[in-house]
């Protein structure tokens, strides 16, 4: 688990990012979006894109799995198909932590919040959408130290 990233994350946070800027911004060092763009790119995502659907802390992870996932012009399917597995799998594990991924449902329930991020627990966090950034980080972390395994 990476502390550091996490802790980023939960400032941008903080400073009033929505959380996808915020776990999109964390992997800037990463995706080779500046802190900047990634604040822009993931503007409209907070709140389950203002809708309540999908949480925003996923759909930033996601963001990031994209940018993560090299991609040939010639051949696009391949990248597609590892990214969207990725994707798949990031939102099974958020599920298994916190019961749901819908934004509107996570608030709601607020099922795992107390035990659902190691990392949150370590840094203290109580508030409801700083776990959920900081689970999206330690969980998209968790995944691409699996695909570099």
């Amino acid at each position: 688990m990476n502390l550091k990233r996490c802790e980023l994350a939960h400032e941008y946070h903080k400073k009033g990012c929505n959380c996808c800027q915020s776990v999109l911004a964390a992997f800037s060092d990463l995706t080779g979006l500046s802190g900047k763009d990634s604040l822009a790119v993931g503007g409209g995502f907070g709140g389950g894109a203002g809708t309540g659907e999908l949480c925003g802390a996923i759909s930033g992870a996601v963001m990031a799995i994209g940018l993560l996932t090299p991609v040939d012009p010639e051949n696009p399917v391949a990248g597609k198909k590892q990214a969207a597995a990725m994707a798949k799998e990031l939102q099974k594990r958020f599920s298994e932590k916190f019961g749901a991924v819908r934004c509107r449902d996570l608030l709601k329930n607020r099922q795992g919040d107390a035990d659902g991020s190691p990392a949150a627990q370590a840094m203290g966090l109580t508030g409801h959408c700083d776990i959920m950034v900081v689970a999206a980080v330690e969980i998209l972390e968790e995944l691409l130290a699996e695909r570099q395994a």
